[in-house]
């Protein structure tokens, strides 16, 4: 372990939330929840407002409305996600050559590797800066974590949240750790952290003092040799530049089973066009192609079928997804799909294409991932409006809905530059309204005319006709539609 703090841990505070909020002037400060808002939805992550209520990541959402019923429930927007993500890795980037993402807000960076930190007063100031730059490009917050290991950074990190800087001074290691529960330590879960409790073990330093065979004894050999090492605070691993891609896939979970077979065939091929999406996004082709079933009663199957060399043809993949589907039994109804690309590599088989029926080389259509099953058969349905997702309106300009349902979506009009919006109510079908862009959340260049539309003195208006909207998140009458 090194003698300088000089390993950085970045995450960012409440991401996806902290996102919403940054974009929707009339959520700043309040409760919002970010996933997926059908009967199986889990949380994905929640402001802190939110976090005050109990609700947290991985929760089911239900059990969130519960205690937070009049906070704001959002359906993600990845991509705008992502790309602020790359804002604050390129940050992170310009620090060191060493740079470890383990998601989109959160990450490693060795500053010795780069030359930008040497002892605690340098890694300090690198530290502050950074948490300046990214507020400056993002207009978000995000908490750091120095120390002269992996792990302690990434406790230092947790213990700076919200909008923080911890330093763990070497030398100082064992101080910091011994009064803390051990469920401090990577890990060590609810699970493993009882088993702990019913042997008298609760703090790392309790963990410590018990001993390397007693732990193996109690754990296991593997993990009790790692515990106890942790509980030393001994951490000699690097951080790693480059996370080899190993597999890229999508699934969806359904609210209610499909137990129709035609209806299962026309999802499992919708999720192979998005896995081919990401698979090209990436510049990548791979050999392996990976259903994933999960069944009526929660048990999961997954076929996989090598092909003779690595493709990025949807059509290839699609017909290799379909052969795979064949042998599973579907009969008693499906909650979940996924469809996986493994085996990758940076070229395609330029005779795989010969595999798939119809056009040699078929182009994709839009991404489909926002679209309701029912949405690909012949009959034509009202269009969808998933709550938080961004829309501009011809003559009042750009905003994000509220809710929809009963025929109705309601939609509240304002920027990221501008103060709390007007709520509006409209048909599903206006053709006046239509899905937008998302605006980047810290502004070039001051707001056009119309961009700012929540009024000169910043105050809410609500018109006559938006009576019946729904407070900000929640639905309109008849309940929001995922």
């Amino acid at each position: 372990m090194r003698t300088a703090p000089t390993i950085l841990h970045l995450d960012m505070d409440a991401f996806y939330a902290s996102v919403e909020q940054a974009s929707k002037p009339s959520l700043r400060g309040k409760a919002v929840v970010v996933g997926g808002l059908g009967p199986r939805g889990v949380v994905a992550t929640a402001s802190y407002e939110a976090r005050v209520f109990g609700v947290h990541s991985a929760m089911p959402m239900g059990q969130a409305r519960r205690l937070a019923p009049n906070a704001a429930y959002l359906v993600p927007r990845f991509e705008l996600y992502r790309s602020i993500s790359e804002q604050v890795m390129r940050l992170l980037r310009a620090l060191s050559p060493l740079v470890e993402p383990l998601s989109l807000d959160e990450a490693f960076v060795d500053l010795e590797a780069g030359g930008t930190a040497w002892d605690a007063d340098s890694a300090r100031l690198v530290g502050a800066k950074l948490r300046a730059d990214i507020r400056a490009v993002t207009g978000l917050t995000g908490s750091v974590g120095l120390a002269a290991s992996k792990m302690l950074a990434k406790i230092a990190s947790e213990e700076a949240k919200p909008d923080g800087l911890v330093l763990i001074a070497p030398g100082t290691e064992r101080a910091m750790l011994g009064p803390k529960s051990v469920r401090i330590l990577p890990g060590v879960g609810p699970a493993t952290g009882d088993h702990l409790r019913r042997a008298g073990i609760t703090t790392v330093e309790e963990l410590a003092e018990a001993g390397e065979d007693e732990l193996v004894r109690l754990l296991g050999k593997a993990h009790g040799h790692a515990l106890y090492a942790m509980a030393l605070a001994r951490d000699d691993r690097s951080v790693v530049a480059e996370r080899e891609t190993k597999s890229v896939s999508v699934e969806d979970t359904y609210d209610v089973d499909i137990h129709d077979r035609v209806r299962v065939g026309v999802e499992v091929a919708r999720l192979a066009d998005r896995c081919v999406r990401r698979l090209r996004g990436s510049g990548l082709s791979g050999r392996t192609i990976v259903l994933k079933v999960r069944r009526y009663d929660f048990s999961t199957l997954t076929r996989s079928e090598t092909l003779r060399g690595p493709t990025d043809d949807p059509a290839v993949v699609r017909e290799a997804a379909a052969r795979l589907l064949d042998s599973v039994d579907t009969t008693g109804g499906v909650r979940l799909l996924g469809v996986g690309v493994s085996g990758l590599a940076d070229y395609t088989q330029e005779d795989l294409f010969a595999q798939a029926a119809g056009e040699r080389v078929e182009e994709l259509a839009e991404e489909p991932g926002e679209k309701p099953a029912e949405e690909v058969g012949r009959t034509p349905v009202e269009r969808r409006w998933p709550p938080g997702h961004d829309v501009r309106h011809a003559e009042l300009g750009h905003g994000w809905v509220q809710g929809s349902g009963l025929g109705r979506v309601t939609v509240r009009f304002e920027t990221p530059y501008s103060g709390p919006g007007r709520v509006r109510t409209f048909p599903v079908g206006d053709p006046l309204l239509t899905p937008a862009e998302p605006l980047p959340l810290v502004a070039s260049a001051p707001p056009g005319p119309g961009e700012g539309a929540g009024g000169a003195d910043g105050f809410e208006v609500a018109p006559a006709d938006s009576a019946a909207a729904p407070a900000p998140g929640a639905a309109d009458p008849g309940g929001a539609v995922p």
